[in-house]
């Protein structure tokens, strides 16, 4: 990350860093706590990302979610991303309505790849060993989750929330048998179908179509004022 971008970071996050939260008084306090993980590159964030948050923190229920933007997917390795401050900026203007809603840093300052493990692992030395966490994650993700770095290094440190949706299953019998408890160790959540993704999103700007409706009002100007996702470029 370029110095001038890790600062912008920096300045963005510094709100977003501090130790008022509910979530961080409780864990200080030694009480258990659950808190949800969404992660990705949010780029841009949507209300696909916003429903799925609100529905796991519901559904478990939760005490807190944790929106966490990653610097380089390890799956997208060339595949231009937004500059990290912007996305940053987008998910704190689109959470900036919940209480239960906070961004969290981690994945961004660290160098390599993200992988999950890794910003997992990193949450679970911030939130204590008392906080239940739960990785919020769609079906399709679930499908692949043999493909990820160490998925059962990472099961043993939280839980699992999978949204499910239409047109995706998992073989949960496959997976049980690499990864023996898995099925014990996730919630089904039942989310309403959203069915427009980031790149969609991009791609409308590119073409001048409207992206009203599809994200929340000011992530829409910021991508406006911003110019971002304009001229076929990312």
């Amino acid at each position: 990350m370029a110095v001038r971008e890790e600062r912008a970071v920096e300045e963005v996050s510094a709100s977003c860093c501090e130790e008022s939260s509910v979530t961080r008084r409780a864990v200080r306090q030694g009480e258990p706590a659950r808190i949800g993980i969404l992660g990705g590159t949010f780029d841009p964030i949507h209300y696909g990302h916003l429903i799925i948050a609100e529905e796991a923190r519901f559904q478990i229920p939760l005490d807190r979610v944790l929106f966490v933007p990653a610097a380089r997917p390890p799956h997208k390795p060339d595949v231009y991303i937004c500059p990290a401050h912007h996305r940053l900026r987008m998910i704190e203007l689109a959470i900036a309505s919940n209480p239960a809603f906070e961004v969290s840093t981690v994945d961004l300052y660290r160098p390599g790849p993200s992988y999950s493990l890794d910003m997992i692992r990193l949450l679970r030395q911030e939130c204590g060993p008392r906080a239940e966490l739960y990785f919020i994650m769609g079906m399709d993700s679930l499908a692949g989750i043999l493909s990820w770095h160490e998925p059962a290094r990472l099961l043993g440190l939280c839980r699992l929330a999978v949204a499910r949706r239409q047109g995706y299953r998992a073989d949960l019998s496959a997976l049980e048998a690499e990864l023996p408890d898995i099925t014990g160790r996730t919630t089904f959540l039942d989310t309403p179908e959203y069915g427009v993704s980031s790149s969609d999103i991009e791609r409308r700007v590119r073409e001048g179509s409207p992206i009203k409706y599809l994200v929340p009002e000011a992530v829409e100007d910021y991508i406006r004022e911003q110019r971002l996702y304009r001229n076929g470029t990312r």
